[in-house]
């Protein structure tokens, strides 16, 4: 790297970054890039494999709304910023404060980063199973952290038939809805 920049500190960081690449022709170029670091996550799909349902959770969010979604509410799995701990801790303690159910046993599915061209982000896929037994309160996220969540059951074929006519569009959601249904507790033999 030949300079790095702080273009904005406000919410998370926002660099402008100059530095020489090696192509795959032996060239050496100047390039210059900005990216956005807001730490990394994890999400969690809560599943009931015998009653066929999932828990998701619906709230605003602003980019969405700028970008031509009607309303700005999206139905997503539960997630959150690892802060200072490991991903399974995280999404702990995400799925407890936004959905209400402290779950047991977690699977990990797979890492991605989700936006590679300008987030640093690198999320943590995880699914666990939910039932009455699980829940501890009504969930809703943290006031203080100024969220206001609503949990949703839907049943799988349900939430299959959402992502195909356009209510569900989140990426992280769609991804763990079909790897349940692929490889998951939904998967057929």
């Amino acid at each position: 790297m030949t300079d790095v920049r702080l273009l904005s500190d406000n919410w998370y960081r926002l660099h402008s970054t100059t530095f020489d690449y090696l192509g795959d022709d032996g060239q050496w170029s100047t390039q210059s890039r900005e990216s956005y670091d807001r730490g990394n996550g994890a999400t969690i799909l809560l599943y009931d494999a015998a009653r066929r349902t999932v828990l998701l959770t619906q709230q605003f969010r602003y980019p969405v709304y700028i970008n031509d979604h009607p309303d700005g509410v999206l139905l997503e799995t539960a997630a959150g910023l690892l802060d200072d701990d490991d991903p399974e801790t995280a999404i702990r303690r995400e799925a407890i404060e936004e959905t209400g159910h402290q779950v047991g046993a977690v699977t990990h599915v797979f890492d991605v980063y989700m936006s590679p061209g300008s987030v640093t982000e690198r999320l943590h896929f995880y699914a666990a199973p939910y039932d009455a037994s699980t829940q501890r309160h009504a969930g809703g996220g943290l006031a203080d952290e100024g969220e206001h969540i609503t949990v949703v059951e839907l049943g799988i074929d349900e939430a299959l038939a959402m992502i195909e006519d356009g209510r569900i569009q989140d990426a992280k959601t769609i991804m763990l809805l079909q790897w349940s249904v692929l490889r998951g507790p939904f998967a057929q033999g």
